[in-house]
């Protein structure tokens, strides 16, 4: 084999390695990522949507009621269902304190 072709053949296999360690830092970086809006996952439900319904705590081990429609899965309560947290609404009032000194 002429050294031109072995040259070649090294600089290809070389691309090739890059390539693969490209796309792999990209489906790495991809996995990071948050949940859907930026939001990281319900801790209660960890990002499921679902969490166990009551009515698998009972004695009878019967599955199904009203809530869950027999499935034995209930929306989470404390994400709503879109298993991600949700930020608190908070709000804060400016209010102007009468008789308020300023000190030195």
């Amino acid at each position: 084999m002429s050294p031109g072709i072995m040259v070649t053949q090294l600089a290809q296999g070389i691309g090739v390695l890059a390539g693969a360690w490209a796309i792999k830092s990209i489906m790495d970086a991809e996995n990071e990522k948050p949940m859907a809006g930026g939001y990281s996952r319900c801790p209660t439900c960890n990002g499921s949507r679902r969490v166990p319904c009551l009515c698998n705590r009972w004695s009878d081990k019967d599955v199904g009621c009203s809530t869950c429609n027999g499935s034995g899965q209930m929306r989470c309560s404390s994400c709503g269902g879109s298993g991600t947290g949700r930020p608190l609404p908070v709000q804060i009032q400016a209010s102007n304190i009468p008789g308020g000194s300023r000190r030195s």
